[in-house]
């Protein structure tokens, strides 16, 4: 057994669900498997979405040999942008994987990548490290997992994975790679762990095609198909369906356009080119030949959905007859956002279809039992569930006791929480940052903990502006005391409230000493205005001298 310790490095997706990073790292190199993106929770006022914290890469970006990629979700590739503006490294993905990943490089003016193709079945040589690429079903094409030959031994990255015996591309999970791993030994495996809370087995996306013809059968108006923009899987059940019910298809919304022509042109999706139309001629067609495929299922208000839900969409707007189908799930903490787009579409007259009602959708991701089936196919010395939240890692590590590991041989960790092999022997390390990163517009980083603390503030009490003038000659008030609220409701005997504060602020500027009169006067205004409303808005002072 070498000398030498292999390191893994989670910066993100463990203790979440998405912005999934790994990193493989020896004395003199680093593997990175993937660089994903996570949507905002409700309660993250103004984040477009989250990137993990590299900062550990950005400071041994010499060492970092290679980023593979395993899939074409936003979740595995959104962020890989942000990461190529510090780290030169080259990228390895499949086809498809590959010309996502370039659409998105263009679009973000990133021009410095270097992009290889590799397929399922084949192996890389990176430094120290050997990748096996083995295929994995999942709800995007061309997903693989990794064998990944280190100088301790084999790990086994599953990637996202399900066992689904009739996929939409009729290429299933290759079962003979996974087994002869086993054959072989594996050191540690790290799996997919966001159903881990699911029991038995996940449908295959063939029960969607059912739905699908129920939805297309009853539908006297126009059909909108709401799902990912990466799910091309979907797109192609979606374009069967037109083509048994004669129906045109139309793609909204710039990614959901750009992704369907790029899986087209690679052979990933095959559709007559008579049966897609521009959105524009779709508009003008009979309703009930049309069917329109949108983003915004998660309830993003910028989506096209979100907007059609909103009412502020430009193009076109939900019209009574319509028949709107949420085809996903939604992601955890964005419950609230798809519950209230679903209520404005029902409100603007459309017919909403949802996976409660009908199974218009089926998830990407093993459940219990396929987990079960993993973990036996290759037996690993070693366990460390990856990709959920804390709950889905503990349900899957407790599936791993069932299974016949030990206690001691399993690792459930959360992101920046280092984990060691030497010797064949697996050890926890060190804690390093893998906290959240915002991006916020063009902001990336800029905004922290104590800016969304401010944000939360803002939204749930308002702010109450006030302007103090102090003459610089005699340290005395010029004139009274102004105040400006907004967000902040000034109870009914409000001017007794603001005389009040009024009488504080002369009080403080007459015994002021020194420079924190500004902080003084916020302190003791915040505490004045939270002692009569039992409300705490937030309170900035200016002062003017002069």
């Amino acid at each position: 057994m070498s000398d030498t310790t292999v390191r893994l490095i989670p910066l993100g997706g463990l203790g979440e669900v998405g912005k999934n990073m790994m990193a493989v790292e020896t004395k003199d190199a680093i593997l990175v498997i993937d660089t994903g993106i996570m949507f905002p929770e409700n309660d993250m006022l103004g984040i477009d979405y989250i990137i993990p914290d590299f900062g550990y890469l950005r400071d041994k970006k010499h060492k970092v040999r290679a980023i593979v990629v395993t899939h074409g979700h936003e979740d595995h590739t959104g962020a890989i942008h942000h990461v190529l503006e510090d780290i030169s490294a080259p990228i390895y993905a499949t086809p498809l994987t590959r010309g996502l990943l370039e659409a998105k490089l263009n679009r973000n003016a990133q021009q410095k990548a270097t992009l290889n193709t590799i397929q399922a079945g084949e192996s890389l040589k990176v430094g120290p490290f050997g990748v096996e690429f083995f295929h994995v079903c999942h709800s995007i094409p061309d997903g693989v997992g990794l064998a990944i030959d280190t100088p301790q031994g084999i790990l086994i990255h599953s990637g996202d994975f399900k066992f689904d015996q009739t996929p939409v591309d009729g290429w299933p999970t290759d079962f003979a790679k996974l087994a002869e791993l086993g054959q072989r030994g594996v050191l540690a495996l790290l799996a997919d762990s966001t159903n881990a809370d699911k029991r038995g087995w996940t449908p295959s996306e063939r029960v969607i095609d059912g739905a699908f013809d129920d939805v297309f059968r009853q539908a006297a108006g126009r059909i909108l198909i709401g799902t990912f923009a990466s799910l091309i899987s979907r797109m192609a059940q979606v374009a069967a369906a037109a083509e048994r019910y004669d129906r045109v298809m139309a793609f909204v919304g710039a990614s959901m356009i750009e992704n369907a022509k790029i899986a087209r042109r690679l052979g990933y999706l095959d559709i007559p080119e008579e049966r897609i139309v521009p959105i524009d001629q779709a508009l003008g067609m009979k309703p009930s030949k049309v069917v329109l495929m949108c983003t915004g299922t998660q309830g993003e208000p910028s989506s096209i959905l979100g907007r059609l839900s909103a009412g502020t969409n430009r193009q076109f707007e939900i019209k009574s007859g319509d028949t709107v189908v949420l085809s996903s799930h939604p992601i955890p903490g964005n419950e609230e956002m798809v519950h209230r787009t679903i209520n404005r579409l029902l409100q603007r007259g459309a017919d909403v279809i949802y996976d409660a009602i009908a199974p218009v959708h089926v998830s990407g991701h093993a459940s219990q039992e396929e987990q079960r089936l993993l973990l036996q196919t290759v037996h690993p010395k070693y366990f460390i569930p990856v990709h959920g939240e804390l709950r889905h890692l503990r349900q899957h590590a407790r599936l791993a006791l069932d299974s016949g590991l030990e206690p001691s041989n399993i690792a459930v960790v959360e992101n920046g929480t280092v984990i060691e092999f030497h010797k064949g022997h697996m050890s926890i390390g060190e804690r390093i940052p893998g906290g959240y990163v915002f991006v916020d517009g063009r902001g990336v980083g800029d905004v922290g903990p104590e800016i969304m603390r401010e944000r939360e503030a803002l939204a749930r009490e308002g702010f109450v502006l006030v302007h103090v003038q102090i003459d610089p000659k005699t340290g005395r008030l010029r004139g009274e005391p102004t105040f400006t609220t907004r967000g902040f409701a000034v109870p009914r005997e409000g001017e007794a409230l603001l005389d009040t504060a009024r009488t504080r602020i002369r009080e403080l500027v007459k015994s002021a000493e020194g420079n924190d009169l500004q902080s003084r006067l916020e302190r003791d205004l915040g505490k004045l205005f939270f002692g009569e409303t039992r409300r705490n808005p937030m309170v900035l002072v200016v002062i003017s001298r002069g």
